[in-house]
């Protein structure tokens, strides 16, 4: 239970963070995002995540005062929130409410991943992991499950109350209900390693097309379960780590208590195909994903995947608005091939951060190359740095990335 302590400490950081998500700025990052997504950019924008937070903290700015340990969980999220604003002010909208998840439950598809972990240091998302092969004939793709969704109530007002508490009126909470990303590959990877993924595509290509239909066809069940249960988040912020801010939704008709697919975005991926063909590309991933990727009302499709190469299969999902382009990409080819059709979502190399020394000069001379040839073809442009496994423990690194990506970004189209 949260002691009297614990909720001064998250109050008054509720409070500050009402006092960021009130600034006119954050209304103007949204209103420049519903112009990026409308491919009616009026300069680029940029996001930053996926940060290595333990070699964040300075001056205890992130560290934890709370005594128990739900408070301390909302507390960091908090913390993080006005580090963000102090230091990186990316385009990374601070809403002027607070998200807490519905307990959704179901949402497995029966196969857990067996896997050894290595971490380099103590707390740290980031960490190699070794998968162990579980399907390996056809006969396994019945250990994939198809979905049972349902919605723990008692859990989720718990959870609201929980917040209610610790927030003290200092910052509005309201329920969010689960924000999909379709992969079939990414939980396939974990079920039988990429190594073991891919030499089955092609060993044993009839097992590997039965077992993406099987996974297609859980997910499909999914999202009808979550549709007609109430269950999809609505007026999302943010989609694959950028803004999502649209005029174009909802759908007409929607309903704020019986989200649908069509109202929202969602993120769609195959980024183990890195290295197969276009041809292979299509038949295992487009054709049999195009359907379920085709529900949502808009859709950002990639990742570290190199599309330049894959852009005429892309374009056969006919709701995709943003394209990624990884650090891997020909950014001239894959500028070329999205024009002002989509937004070119540019993926910077978080390597600059993990030189020897921070290159300043460097840093700003690849985000102006990906500016320029955005320029020249016309491409909305959006950068999300993403994937920091390390700034050498040296935060400001990091800080001065952002700092030369506003300016970049800020000398406009």
């Amino acid at each position: 239970m949260p002691t009297k302590k614990d909720i001064a400490i998250v109050s008054e950081l509720a409070k500050q963070v009402a006092e960021i998500a009130a600034l006119p700025v954050m209304e103007e990052r949204r209103r420049q995002w519903r112009a990026v997504n409308a491919l009616k950019p009026e300069r680029p924008m940029f996001t930053i995540d996926q940060i290595c937070w333990t070699e964040m903290n300075v001056n205890d700015e992130l560290t934890c005062l709370c005594e128990d340990g739900a408070a301390r969980w909302h507390e960091w999220q908090l913390r993080s929130l006005i580090y963000r604003h102090r230091h990186l002010n990316d385009d990374t909208d601070i809403d002027p409410f607070y998200r807490v998840g519905k307990a959704v439950t179901g949402l497995g598809l029966g196969l857990g991943a067996i896997r050894e972990t290595m971490q380099s240091e103590g707390y740290n998302d980031i960490a190699s992991h070794h998968f162990t092969n579980q399907i390996q004939t056809i006969d396994d793709i019945e250990k994939v499950k198809m979905p049972v969704i349902g919605h723990d109530t008692a859990e989720t007002a718990r959870r609201i109350a929980e917040a209610e508490e610790l927030f003290a009126g200092a910052l509005p909470v309201c329920e969010y209900g689960h924000d999909p990303y379709i992969s079939a590959w990414d939980p396939i990877s974990t079920w039988m390693s990429v190594e073991g993924a891919l030499y089955a595509l092609i060993d044993q290509p009839e097992m590997m097309h039965a077992l993406v239909d099987r996974v297609v066809v859980a997910y499909a069940s999914m999202l009808d379960q979550l549709e007609a249960q109430g269950l999809l988040c609505h007026s999302q912020s943010l989609v694959h780590c950028t803004g999502a801010f649209s005029d174009e939704l909802p759908a007409p008709g929607f309903n704020p208590a019986k989200p649908r697919t069509k109202d929202i975005w969602a993120f769609g991926l195959a980024q183990m195909f890195s290295t197969v063909s276009p041809e292979m590309f299509d038949e295992y991933e487009i054709e049999p994903c195009k359907p379920l990727l085709e529900r949502f009302g808009l859709m950002y499709y990639g990742c570290c995947d190199p599309l330049d190469h894959k852009m005429k299969q892309v374009r056969k999902i006919k709701n995709v608005r943003k394209i990624s382009m990884s650090p891997w990409v020909d950014q001239n080819l894959g500028a070329s091939e999205i024009g002002r059709e989509y937004v070119f979502s540019r993926k910077p190399s978080p390597a600059f951060l993990a030189w020897t020394s921070f290159d300043a000069d460097a840093v700003r001379a690849d985000l102006i190359a990906t500016r320029d040839t955005c320029r020249r073809y016309g491409c909305p442009l959006e950068y999300a740095l993403k994937d920091i496994s390390t700034t050498k423990h040296e935060p400001q690194r990091l800080w001065n990335w952002a700092k030369i990506a506003r300016e970049v970004c800020e000398a406009g189209n």
